[in-house]
């Protein structure tokens, strides 16, 4: 398939990029200005001819995700969008719900349906143990309070429309090799789930692509 993915030069957006090329699909890396990819593409390359696949990198595009006018030109012929940009740790931010707004506005432009997007598990509290939801869950949103408010406002603004979107939700993000093992809940948390590899993010968000079971839904995803 051809993929746009947001975010490319982050961790996440990075795994993204490599097992997508390794997977043989083409990808469209869109970083922003200042910014490179988060994998050299000699390194890619490697990755593609390793797993045998004639697909891999398409380009490198600087684009503002923050401005519809920017991305529009870049979704048209692609099949599918994933955003793997996180917000701000600390302070008032709007990345996620101003970033979110410009590729949906982009996606119906260009035509394209298919939005694959991460957001955080911490704003979600069904399923959770009583400790969790009472204890744990209150001090973790006390403490990310902006950045929470910025991803509920996103699902928020995705889960009104109409285009064939999935969120996902990951807890506390964790670097490595993949552990190959994801819990996922599209009813509520996953229980006991308090951990994910990146690397095991970035393959949830590429086996939800072409999952007709996760359109227009939520899912919390763990080790």
């Amino acid at each position: 398939m051809k993929l746009v993915v947001f975010g490319a030069s982050g961790r996440i957006g990075t795994e993204v990029v490599r097992q997508a090329v390794a997977a043989g699909h083409a990808v469209t890396a869109v970083v922003r200005a200042g910014s490179t990819l988060g994998v050299p593409l000699p390194e890619l390359r490697l990755v593609a001819a390793r797993a045998g696949v004639s697909g891999g990198l398409a380009e490198v595009v600087t684009a503002d995700v923050m401005d519809p006018a920017s991305i529009a030109p870049v979704l048209e012929g692609h099949d599918v969008v994933l955003s793997a940009l996180g917000p701000r740790p600390k302070g008032p931010s709007d990345i996620l719900t101003s970033s979110a707004r410009s590729t949906l506005r982009a996606l119906e432009d260009s035509g394209v349906r298919r939005y694959v997007v991460v957001s955080v598990a911490g704003i979600h509290t069904g399923n959770d143990g009583p400790v969790t939801k009472y204890v744990v869950k209150p001090l973790i949103q006390r403490l990310l309070r902006e950045s929470f408010a910025d991803a509920r406002r996103m699902e928020e603004l995705i889960g009104a429309s109409p285009l064939d979107w999935t969120i996902v939700c990951p807890p506390r993000l964790t670097n490595g090799t993949a552990k190959g093992t994801i819990r996922s809940n599209t009813e509520g948390t996953v229980r006991g789930g308090f951990t994910i590899t990146r690397a095991d993010v970035a393959t949830y968000m590429l086996d939800a692509v072409d999952n007709a079971v996760l359109i227009r839904k939520t899912a919390l995803i763990s080790n």
